[in-house]
């Protein structure tokens, strides 16, 4: 039996998940080591990014099956901000304050917007003609 990813909804966003914590630690988890001379945080972070993008583009491939690109991207956008809220708490020990749960609240309101019920069997200008598929 052979699984099509493009049917697997919630696989996407899973792929998300694992890929934004590759990018968090590679974007700020150098910041635990300030010692360290710049041109190894580079490189360091471009190797974690590697697999940040392994996980990212089947993410994003397989997800355009079920989501159109913008809503992909404010998914990216709410998992990006969850993974880097715990990893700023576990990681940096920083303390999420008010404003930024209010700030994540607009990002969840905007989750709310993209969402909203529309013809989702419109076809996207760049899909291939039903007769095709």
């Amino acid at each position: 039996m052979h699984l099509d990813p493009t049917q697997m909804k919630w696989l996407p966003v899973v792929l998300l998940v694992g890929s934004n914590v590759f990018m968090t630690f590679a974007w700020y988890g150098h910041l635990k080591f300030k010692s360290s001379p710049l041109w190894l945080v580079i490189l360091v972070s471009w190797g974690i990014a590697f697999f940040e993008y392994l996980l990212m583009v089947p993410a994003n491939r397989w997800g355009h099956a079920n989501f159109s690109a913008t809503q992909l991207k404010i998914i990216q956008e709410v998992v990006t901000l969850t993974v880097f809220s715990v990893f700023v708490i576990t990681w940096l020990g920083e303390r999420i304050r008010w404003n930024h749960i209010a700030a994540f609240a607009c990002i969840l309101a905007a989750v709310a917007f993209t969402f909203l019920p529309g013809r989702v069997d419109q076809e996207r200008p760049l899909d291939p003609p039903a007769a095709q598929r």
